[in-house]
């Protein structure tokens, strides 16, 4: 066995039962054939005869015995695996929780300590188990999953095999009793197995995979140094530039990723390396919502090159197909350099590029703002007046040092001069400077002096190369000062447009947060959204500030969103700058309320879907079971009114005793009824007390007839008493015990028992019957269900629901466990009294 880490392969299965274990053990046999020293870690056969079958041939370590709360539990003893030291080990369940006590919470960190140990690992896991998915799960099938195991241990796993079936065939072998006991099959296959579920867990399960696939094929080639596309799947890039033929080109790749099956779809956008874009950010907005909505994703670049960055990015994606906008430029500007979508397409290679003309193609871009935009008027005026101060104190000081310097020197004195207006008031003021610079250094300094006249060509060529180099620096300088101002600007405008992000995802509040926000930035008085009415009027659906506009036209600034919104503030006119940031405000404020009201039907509509299922799962279960003991009774007495009938007194006796547990069973319900839907209502009155518990169990198995005295009952001497309602709390064991009761074999009756825990006291009731799988747990407490029969005798799923109910309003809780061979604990918690308020 290699000294170094071992490798980890995995069976990935969408549910149980589709043949991960079977899977993993024939491959340990297939090992086994070759020579490797292969042992059983763990293996659950789960009552399947075939996969039983297959361990028996194979060596397996003892398992560990671990005690916990008055039961014994087997686990993998991974110490007697590491000091085995086996070439593989088949450890099974990856996501399994391990009982407290082992040495590691979870099972999947056990197998950790075998890999770095150098044995290697095959283990299985479904997809439910996996964190990412843990939600999606739940959402699909309505069964909560507990354990789960991260998703990098399986990605980083060195092979993951998928156990695939389809879900026809994994509902033959569920109805067959190759995977539960047949008791369980009807209500597995009618809740958990049915097939709309198994194929959304089994595309969960394959496009989980196609991830973990994607994952080594992007390492392979990158370990490699493959630059060129490998067509395994298509990917269509489209470049969008925030401009407003974007929603076009968008639509255009979507329409062409949808003709291939598992196609996706990127969106990119470039943003030059300093940081400073003409993008439009509410259309980028708008354009990133719009690839979302079609499934796409979006993904934002940095690069000068624009062709290069396009290029690099759709082969690290692996892209097939790169769609571009046909150039914007005019015919000259196409003459005098090829553009974007030339070069990028003599450059794809493998990649095929698609133009797509627009509506904007040909009519020219907007032009670049002019060169004295970067400054503000009065640092111009600030340049001017230094130039006014500088020039005339350079020529004074140079003229006391006539004769020291020479005309190199003089030069390289004013063009220092000339930098300092430049820095101070741009390239204008600069330019002046250089002008008169160069007239002062003629006519005080270049021979002949006092003229304006120059003697030698050299000096001619000083002067003019004078006026040259002041003018470049100067345009150096002033152009660093505009992009130094604009920087400032984009690093607050996306600063601005973080924060409103976040304010946009906390939900409900978004809206008002953010109309504050913009009422904050721009300094407004106030603040309004307002959306135009069928009748063409206008209604302010959010606002911020005092007085905010009804109109648009009342407003100071009116910023249209879509066709029906408009962002109006009150307070001052804003620069064209302000209103470009102002238009990515008004596009998140739209999607705010969009938000906000989806979140409002949501939850207007949640109490009538729940409502209408309670109701139909009402009028469903409980038609039969009020049928039921109504016909009973109804016959029994129609048979002792008879005059037909001749009955003997045992015969009378015997109806008699039917039409009494009809009518019990029939009064049983109703009052279960009444009290969930006074529990529900918040009606029912609680009155919690001190009582021990010694003083409601014998009551509850003698109201449970000859049943209940084989109950067995374990109460320890020292039981502190517990805080609750005696009458509830004897509703709430009836039920369980009952409950437990029906479910347990006639040879072996249910046990009752209880232990104090810190602040709580624990009663624990244990059938002996065939048990509930795990994850359908919750299904038991939920009103009107059916679930394999296991609740109480009324049939309908009241008897567990309304003892939670009862003890959840006690402050108590009511969860159930794992019986240790078989069956189902109900663990009763309830609060105990403190010892020092106990006074008897």
């Amino acid at each position: 066995m290699s000294s170094g880490r071992g490798t980890l392969r995995i069976y990935l299965g969408a549910a149980p039962g589709v043949g991960k274990t079977y899977a993993m053990l024939n491959e340990a046999h297939r090992r086994r054939e070759r020579g490797t020293d292969v042992v059983i870690g763990f293996v659950e056969a789960h009552g399947r005869a075939k996969t039983a079958a297959l361990t028996r041939d194979l060596e397996a370590v003892p398992r560990r015995t671990l005690a916990y709360r008055d039961a014994t539990f087997e686990e993998m003893d991974l110490d007697a695996v590491l000091a085995r030291r086996p070439a593989v080990a088949l450890v099974d369940e990856l996501a399994h929780t391990n009982v407290p006590g082992s040495r590691n919470a979870k099972r999947w960190q056990d197998v950790q300590e075998l890999l770095e140990a150098g044995i290697n690992v095959l283990s299985t896991v479904n997809v439910q188990h996996l964190e990412s998915l843990n939600d999606v799960v739940q959402t699909i099938t309505g069964v909560p999953q507990r354990e789960t195991v991260p998703d990098e241990v399986v990605r980083s796993a060195d092979q993951v095999e998928l156990a695939d079936l389809t879900p026809e065939a994994l509902r033959r072998r569920m109805a067959h009793g190759n995977i539960y006991a047949p008791d369980k099959v009807d209500a597995a296959l009618g809740n958990y197995f049915r097939v709309g579920n198994l194929t959304a867990l089994r595309e969960l399960a394959l496009l989980w995979l196609a991830g973990k696939v994607d994952d080594q094929l992007d390492r392979y080639r990158a370990e490699h140094g493959i630059a060129s596309t490998w067509e395994t799947r298509e990917r269509v890039v489209v470049a969008v530039t925030g401009g407003a033929e974007g929603d076009t080109l968008i639509r255009r790749a979507a329409r062409i990723a949808a003709r291939n099956t598992a196609a996706d779809l990127l969106a990119v956008h470039v943003t030059s390396a300093d940081g400073l874009t003409g993008a439009d950010p509410a259309n980028l907005a708008r354009q990133r919502a719009l690839v979302e909505s079609l499934g796409g994703t979006y993904h934002q670049i940095v690069g000068d090159d624009v062709p290069r960055a396009l290029l690099d990015f759709a082969r690290a994606e692996n892209a097939t197909q790169l769609v571009l906008g046909a150039s914007r430029r005019g015919r000259l500007a196409q003459l005098l350099s090829p553009g974007i979508g030339v070069t990028t397409t003599a450059r794809s290679g493998s990649i095929d590029v698609h133009m797509v003309t627009h509506e904007r193609a040909g009519r020219g871009r907007s032009r670049l703002p002019r060169l004295s935009a970067g400054l503000r008027p009065r640092r111009r005026l600030a340049g001017l007046a230094l130039a006014l101060l500088l020039l005339p104190v350079v020529t004074a000081a140079l003229k006391l040092a006539d004769g020291a310097l020479n005309l190199t020197s003089d030069v390289l004195v004013y063009l220092l001069a000339v930098v300092g207006v430049a820095l101070v008031g741009g390239m204008w003021p600069a330019l002046a400077a250089a002008v008169v610079a160069s007239l002062l250094l003629n006519y005080y300094f270049t021979p002949p002096t006092g003229t304006f006249t120059v003697a030698e060509r050299n000096n001619v060529l000083a002067l003019l190369a004078f006026v040259a180099v002041a003018a470049m620096v100067s345009a150096v300088v002033d152009l660093a000062a505009r992009r130094s101002s604009q920087a400032a600007r984009a690093s607050a405008e996306a600063e601005m447009l973080s924060t409103l992000s976040g304010d946009v995802l906390r939900g409900e509040s978004a809206l008002p947060a953010l109309l504050d926000r913009v009422r904050e930035i721009f300094g407004m008085a106030s603040a309004a959204l307002l959306e135009r009415a069928p009748d063409g009027s206008w209604v302010c659906v959010a606002s911020s500030g005092p007085s905010p506009c009804d109109r648009p036209e009342e407003g100071d600034v009116d910023v249209p969103v879509g066709d029906d919104l408009a962002l109006v503030l009150r307070g001052r006119p804003l620069a064209g700058e302000d209103r470009r940031l102002l238009s990515a405000f008004g596009a998140q404020a739209a999607v705010a309320l969009r938000q906000r009201r989806l979140t409002d039907a949501v939850a207007e509509a949640e109490p009538l879907a729940e409502a209408d299922r309670t109701r139909t799962a009402l009028l469903a279960a409980v038609s039969h079971d009020l049928r039921s003991p109504l016909a009973s009774a109804k016959a029994a007495v129609s048979a002792l009114r008879s005059a037909e009938m001749s009955l003997d007194p045992v015969e009378g006796a015997e109806l008699l005793a039917t039409a009494d547990e009809s009518l019990d069973r029939l009064s049983r319900l109703v009052d279960n009824l009444l009290d969930l839907s006074r529990l529900q209502a918040g009606a029912l009155a609680v009155l919690p007390q001190p009582m021990g518990l010694e003083d409601v169990l014998p009551t509850v198995l003698d109201d449970l007839g000859p049943a209940g005295q084989k109950v067995e009952l374990r109460l320890p001497i020292e039981l502190p008493e517990v805080t609750a309602d005696p009458g509830l709390l004897e509703r709430i064991l009836a039920n369980v015990i009952a409950n437990a009761v029906r479910h347990s074999p006639p040879d072996r009756p249910p046990l009752v028992s209880a232990s104090a825990l810190a602040d709580r006291v624990e009663v624990r009731v244990v059938d002996r019957g065939p048990g509930v799988p795990e994850t359908d747990w919750e299904h038991i407490f939920v009103p009107f269900q059916r679930l394999g029969d296991h609740d109480n005798s009324t049939g309908v799923g009241l008897g567990l629901a309304l003892a939670r109910g009862l003890a959840e309003a006690m402050g108590g809780t009511l969860v159930p466990e794992n019986t240790p061979g078989g069956g189902l604990t109900m663990v009763l918690s309830l609060p105990a009294v403190p010892a020092a308020a106990v006074t008897r």
